[in-house]
């Protein structure tokens, strides 16, 4: 359509957000589906932070803030990024939008330009690509296969970097694996970055505390400090409180930076919601202790899934570090038929045959930019994730 931006369409719509659509149509419709596609917590948020944004509504705290955030709000993430990351922010350093995702889009609609080009490893969140694609820079992606257990070598970093090279967008725990990187490995990755010191970084920590077993959390930022001037550090209220819908996201970083992405906010979407802010002091000032309790319950789920799936003929699924996603290869199954007769000549056949024949709902790997795989997300209940095992071992056993 000639009217429709040349922008736009490079563009493609969320695999995930499709899935998860799909999945939701076939339940209206009657069927049997199990949605293992959508990337969030299925607890409710704690009854402390409803009780904050409750209180902020009755005390009349409705109207519009700051573009980018209540004091309030900045002043608790300040403290958030020295309690727990060792990371000194003052106010002005933070950026408060409406979900993580914007923080990213501003940042990179803020400092892109033609030509510029943005390193993604991949496995990787669906909307990076195109974020980089809709503000005007180049995404390179740089392969992080399963032998590499998803993780971006320092080889591959150094490889890819050229004097275009703007921004390094980095995820640990990663969307969609569960890859984590440990202060040795983030080390390795940092030593490669402080030698090309026009490449800056954007660390998106969403997952941060939901981490199993023996893994510690750390940030680019962190465990180099001499990033620090060309570091920004990303998170939100999403994953971790089950915050999904209330749409809160944060980053802290250089104050120009933070200027500029001010400025992209406030022509776009001005403040966040404010009673979601108040919301968010709660969160990050009040209680965590029911933080362990839920990873915990996630970390159970793994386990769950990743016995279940390994069961499976032909697949082959690692153990995650953290989040709530595992990201098992198909190759095994590539080449076979289902007993639905549909040819499974890549993972996105696989997944489509999937649904359509066990009520089964996962993303193919192609839309995280690394084949043959699927992503599982284990944030639901336990005897969803069993039924759903079961189902894909009947569908793996079924394949001739």
């Amino acid at each position: 359509m000639p009217f429709l931006s040349e922008s736009l369409s490079r563009v493609k719509a969320s695999p995930t957000i499709a899935i998860s659509t799909k999945a939701l149509e076939m339940k209206q419709a009657g069927q049997d589906v199990i949605g293992l596609g959508a990337g969030e917590p299925d607890f409710d948020t704690p009854d402390h932070i409803k009780a904050a944004a409750i209180a902020a509504i009755n005390a009349g705290k409705t109207k519009y803030t700051a573009p980018d955030g209540i004091p309030e709000l900045k002043q608790a993430i300040c403290d958030k990024f020295a309690r727990e990351n060792g990371l000194s922010y003052m106010p002005n350093q933070v950026s408060v939008s409406s979900g993580g995702k914007q923080v990213l889009f501003n940042a990179l609609v803020a400092t892109l330009n033609p030509g510029d080009e943005v390193l993604i490893p991949a496995p990787y969140w669906v909307s990076y690509p195109d974020m980089v694609l809709i503000a005007g820079g180049t995404p390179v992606i740089v392969d992080c296969p399963m032998e590499t257990g998803f993780r971006m070598t320092p080889e591959a970093l150094e490889a890819a970097i050229t004097p275009n090279t703007k921004w390094l967008i980095f995820n640990s725990p990663s969307n969609p694996t569960g890859a984590g990187y440990t202060r040795a490995q983030l080390k390795a990755l940092t030593d490669v970055l402080m030698r090309h010191p026009h490449v800056w970084v954007m660390s998106d920590d969403m997952y941060e505390h939901l981490v199993f077993d023996d893994f510690v959390f750390c940030t680019p930022a962190e465990v180099e400090p001499g990033l620090y001037d060309r570091t920004l550090t990303c998170n939100g209220v999403s994953k971790a409180y089950a915050m999904t819908g209330w749409r809160i996201g944060y980053a802290a970083g250089p104050e120009a930076l933070i200027k500029a992405m001010r400025k992209v906010q406030s022509q776009s979407t001005s403040n966040p919601c404010t009673p979601s802010q108040w919301a968010a002091v709660e969160a990050l000032n009040g209680p965590q202790d029911f933080l362990q309790d839920w990873v915990k319950v996630f970390q159970r789920r793994r386990d769950l899934v990743v016995e279940g799936l390994n069961a499976c003929p032909g697949l082959t699924c690692p153990v995650p570090d953290g989040a709530f996603y595992v990201y098992p290869s198909v190759a095994g199954c590539i080449g076979k038929t289902s007993a639905g007769g549909t040819r499974i000549v890549d993972d996105e056949a696989f997944a489509t045959a999937l649904l359509a024949e066990t009520g089964v709902a996962v993303v193919f790997g192609a839309a995280f930019g690394l084949a043959p795989h699927f992503r599982v997300s284990h944030a639901t209940s336990d005897a969803a994730l069993t039924e759903a095992c079961a189902r894909i071992k009947r569908f793996c056993e079924g394949l001739r």
